[in-house]
């Protein structure tokens, strides 16, 4: 006989599915949205609901969208250069690439990286539409913008390789020592990173 009630428990059960929440975390969350405002757990069970109904995948680019939409914004926009492609792992990463505000190309999403630990091989990956793509918008170049992570590497490889027939330009995110690190802190592939892209002052 459980101490909890019915409702309480198949929620901490459900929470506990999410990465990185533990059994612990998955109580706290629970009791949190079982004493906090019953409209804003009702907006939280909404959105949910909603989730895979209102969200889709572009055709295109592989990022997420609208499900009224026909393609991302990234794309169609007539101010990005479809020419030139930035090759991310996931849809998030692109997020983090926009926050920028330097970049006007577009986005291709591969849906993960290359990790056969994980069951991930290259027959999972978006490659064969992205070779579409570059054939398509006359693609000039790529950009490799995977993580710094032997799945990363592994990929970024095995890509260069599958693009070889193309005549197109393939660069990589530059590797360095992050703002406000110490020399003595940084692991031995930053720093090696950093020293092999070493630029004039």
């Amino acid at each position: 006989m459980s101490a909890l009630p019915k409702a309480l428990e198949e929620l901490i059960e459900a929470l506990s599915y999410l990465p990185g929440v533990g059994p612990r975390s998955a109580e706290r969350y629970a009791y949190f949205l079982l004493k906090n405002d019953k409209n804003k757990t009702k907006k939280l069970s909404k959105s949910l609901s909603a989730l895979h109904s209102s969200v889709k995948n572009c055709p295109k680019t592989f990022a997420l969208i609208n499900s009224d939409d026909k393609v991302s914004d990234l794309y169609s926009d007539s101010d990005r250069n479809k020419s030139i492609v930035a090759l991310v792992a996931d849809p998030f990463d692109i997020i983090a690439i926009e926050k920028t505000s330097l970049f006007k190309g577009t986005y291709h999403v591969l849906g993960g990286l290359i990790s056969p630990i994980d069951g991930i091989g290259p027959e999972q990956l978006h490659i064969p539409e992205l070779k579409k793509r570059i054939k398509q918008d006359k693609v000039q170049e790529i950009i490799l913008a995977t993580n710094a992570s032997v799945e990363g590497e592994t990929t970024a490889l095995y890509i260069q390789q599958e693009l070889s027939e193309f005549k197109l330009e393939i660069t990589r995110l530059a590797r360095g020592l992050p703002i406000g690190v110490d020399l003595e802190y940084a692991d031995q592939i930053t720093l090696g990173r950093a020293l092999e892209g070493r630029q004039n002052l």
